[in-house]
């Protein structure tokens, strides 16, 4: 059995782990709702401030553009930057965005650990988890907001170079902090944000070579299914217009969007699973259902 062999079967694992533990999939519908309503709560009174005109206006809204930014540069190039006031607010919903997306994805990850584990998934008791790491989530919401501000300045800042530093160092940030909301749900004795990102790159180290290989798996399949059903679509358009019947071209595309729709929720919550499995193998040396010791340890050189 080949990486790309092994890392399908783990994968699959993962499939069925969210077969058996539905009540996963109702996390990502309940957190974008969530979170929509709490941007919206926070967004709410800057779109809504009084400025004499109705809200429906076109003027209300070029009052709100005159109050909330600043033009300076030619008439012809002209560039826009936020006022002190608009910056500064825009940098608190950049905070309480980082810190929902942290709280909500830590009580995600709380249940995805339950379910590898064989516990039942229950979302309150996921949200409740979270409340209980309040402090751990807003230090690494503050410390993730921090190293997000440093590398756009220095992408603003340096121009080609910076662009170049910035996406560098972004990368080699989003990959040593993969684990860091794992590492949070699991290692409740620290809020230190530093020593999350070391725990987690730790871990990384861990899973390197065969982590990569089966989100690169996890792509490929998903490009396999696409270009499959690429091919359904195309043989109905072939099948319609030979039989002038446009109507069914219609509910194939209709199908098709909603099957794809339905194939990425399933592959991304699977694909969180399957993260969750890699973190408790090389953190914990813990082999959950259905994982296989024997196939755990042919994919990774694991390091006790």
């Amino acid at each position: 059995m080949n990486r790309f062999e092994r890392s399908w079967s783990l994968f699959k694992s993962s499939l069925f782990v969210v077969v058996r533990n539905k009540e996963l999939l109702i996390f990502p519908i309940f957190i974008s709702m969530a979170t929509a309503v709490i941007f919206l709560f926070f967004f709410a009174p800057a779109a809504l401030w009084p400025t004499g005109f109705s809200y429906f206006s076109a003027e209300h809204w070029h009052a709100l553009a005159d109050k909330y930014f600043r033009s300076y540069g030619t008439e012809k190039n002209p560039h826009f930057t936020l006022s002190p006031i608009a910056g500064a607010y825009a940098a608190f919903l950049y905070l309480i965005s980082m810190f929902v997306a942290t709280f909500f994805n830590v009580a995600f990850y709380n249940e995805i650990l339950a379910a590898l584990n064989g516990e039942p998934v229950s979302l309150s008791r996921g949200l409740r988890f979270a409340c209980s790491r309040w402090k751990a989530i807003l230090m690494w919401a503050l410390f993730a907001g921090l190293i997000g501000l440093i590398i756009k300045v220095i992408e603003e800042k340096f121009e080609v170079v910076g662009s170049f530093i910035a996406k560098f160092v972004g990368l080699a940030w989003s990959i040593a902090s993969v684990f860091v909301i794992p590492v949070i749900v699991r290692d409740e004795s620290s809020s230190n944000p530093i020593t999350m990102l070391k725990k987690s790159a730790g871990t990384l180290r861990q899973v390197w070579g065969e982590g990569l290989i089966g989100y690169v798996g996890i792509g490929a399949i998903n490009m396999i299914v696409f270009v499959s059903s690429m091919a359904v679509v195309v043989v109905a358009a072939i099948i319609s217009a030979q039989l002038h019947f446009f109507w069914l071209l219609g509910f194939v595309i209709a199908g098709w969007v909603l099957t794809m729709i339905i194939w990425s929720y399933l592959m991304n919550v699977a694909s969180l699973v399957y993260k969750g499995a890699l973190f408790l193998y090389a953190s914990e040396g813990i082999v959950c259902e259905p994982y296989d010791q024997d196939l755990l340890n042919s994919a990774w050189k694991y390091k006790k």
